[in-house]
């Protein structure tokens, strides 16, 4: 359950076999689970994650996740050694272990389907999202020939135009909007004469 099975420990965290991951390549979403944590915002739920991990002698994460996500796991690699020592005064843990898990390390990869994150082709989660909106264009397509009608589809991506753009390439759609090119005054006239021609 993302930060949450590391704040809560136990049966959160477990090791995974080969076994363990069979058959899990058509499973769509997060099979491991994914939650939002408050907990892990605060200084009191770091420590707790850090002790839970310490316990098993966790020293790498590899977190996959958008701005918040990643951004909690630079927080958490930079607090790393004062929330260990902090441990060690509450006679949680030793001095050995402070030595011994002295450092954490993160690979970080982004999940979202915005693919709105320099530095990589797609983020995790865009070409599944790219490939569910065109089997709903594909199904909506056959409705708007036999009512004669136009249909307006809106995706997500916030702030970036991607998968707006992209899914109207490949179904074939008559106009587009995206975030990095608003629309010019007058727009509404340019778009009726482009659609009835």
């Amino acid at each position: 359950q993302g930060y949450q099975g590391m704040v809560d420990g136990g049966d959160n965290i477990v090791e995974v076999s080969w076994e363990s991951v069979s058959s899990i390549l058509q499973v769509g979403g997060t099979v491991i689970g994914s939650a939002r944590c408050k907990s892990f915002r605060t200084h009191e739920g770091r420590l707790q994650a850090a002790y839970n991990l310490v316990q098993r002698g966790i020293t790498n994460l590899c977190v996959i996740g958008g701005d918040g996500s990643l951004t909690g796991a630079n927080l958490f690699r930079e607090e790393w050694s004062g929330l260990l020592e902090e441990l060690a005064e509450k006679g949680k843990i030793d001095a050995e272990a402070v030595k011994k898990y002295a450092y954490l390390n993160i690979v970080g990869m982004v999940g979202s389907i915005d693919n709105d994150f320099c530095g990589t082709d797609m983020t995790i989660g865009t070409d599944s999202a790219l490939h569910r909106i065109i089997e709903v264009v594909d199904a909506i397509m056959t409705t708007a020939q036999s009512h004669q009608r136009t249909f307006v589809l809106e995706v997500m991506g916030r702030h970036c135009g991607y998968l707006a753009l992209v899914s109207a390439l490949a179904c074939g759609a008559d106009w587009v909007f995206i975030p990095e090119y608003p629309p010019e005054e007058g727009w509404e006239d340019t778009m009726c004469v482009k659609l009835s021609e």
